[in-house]
């Protein structure tokens, strides 16, 4: 498996990762692994967009699309 190394982190950071890593009752290195796997399985904006803009389906005249949007508001 890959490693990654981060130089130069300042002592100020490095310090509150250390305490919130002793929060969670974990290793800083299991405290940052686990904080890079959540980031990465999360789809940055750019990436949504992008595989929304591949997809086709069907068209929706603006006026009902404000419609379905406060009915759904509504409902909630």
């Amino acid at each position: 498996m890959p490693s990654v190394q981060i130089k130069d982190v300042p002592d100020e950071t490095h310090a509150v990762l250390r305490r919130r890593a002793a929060l969670a009752h974990q290793s800083l290195q299991e405290y940052l692994l686990a904080k890079l796997v959540d980031d990465a399985g999360t789809p940055s904006l750019e990436e949504v967009l992008d595989r929304a803009g591949g997809r086709t389906g069907g068209s929706l005249p603006f006026r009902e699309a404000v419609e379905a949007v406060h009915d759904d508001r509504d409902r909630r």
